[in-house]
């Protein structure tokens, strides 16, 4: 491939990286992970509600990494409150599966700007071998890819499997009990999803420009005999 068409792939590859990492910082600051709604099961039981009347125990919570809101619907109105996973819901939710989603958005970020900057650096630069180089776009690229799969994992177990907005819902309830209606995950979430695509798009633009994959084995062709045959 000829060397201008490289630094142009190298170029596009290197500002979609940059893309992505002040992406997945937007996304971990915003509360837009989670939408959903929570029903208040105590309220409804106890006037027996069905069909029209159940909406009126019905309300919304939404919530990202750090913090969120709900709005509490038993009968009377929604109460609005703001919460804060830390420190006041550590002790309720999956503490662990939280902190490693955080940890690997942070680990993202860092690679995303790490594999910007080398791309940037092949594509104006004289690279030499090893991390510099092919070698360690690809590297770059894999580690990426594979903290974004990593948090959409990790996130997911937590909001399914462990019943995250159910938690959040009941938190510092003695008397209401909170149940989730609906739950659906948000423009947050799924910009890491479009940030682990992106990394493995970079990856194939790599392989694209004409450097093969690493641990391949390499084609025997005639031009190694031909050089062989120079140095004698």
């Amino acid at each position: 491939m000829p060397a201008q068409q490289k630094k142009l792939l190298f170029c596009t590859a290197g500002l979609l990286s940059l893309a992505c990492a002040l992406g997945t910082a937007a996304a971990v600051g915003s509360q837009l992970w989670v939408r959903g709604s929570i029903l208040c099961s105590t309220g409804a039981l106890l006037v027996n509600a069905s069909g029209a009347e159940l909406h009126k125990f019905i309300g919304d919570i939404q919530y990202g990494l750090f913090s969120g809101q709900r709005v509490r619907q038993c009968g009377l109105g929604g109460r609005p409150t703001q919460f804060s996973f830390f420190p006041d819901l550590l002790r309720t939710i999956p503490a662990s599966i939280h902190v490693s989603v955080i940890l690997f958005c942070a680990v993202l970020i860092v690679f995303a700007l790490v594999g910007a900057g080398f791309f940037m650096f092949n594509a104006f630069g004289s690279p030499y071998e090893t991390l510099h180089g092919p070698v360690g776009l690809y590297l770059w690229s894999f580690i990426s890819c594979s903290c974004g799969c990593l948090i959409m994992i990790l996130f997911s177990s937590e909001v399914k499997i462990h019943h995250l907005s159910e938690k959040i819902a009941n938190f510092k309830e003695g008397t209401f009990t909170f149940k989730t209606h609906s739950e659906q995950f948000a423009n947050s979430f799924w910009t890491i999803l479009v940030c682990s695509l992106v990394h493995f798009l970079n990856a194939l633009l790599i392989r694209f420009a004409g450097f093969e994959f690493p641990f391949s084995k390499p084609k025997e062709s005639g031009t190694i005999t031909g050089a062989v045959d120079l140095m004698y």
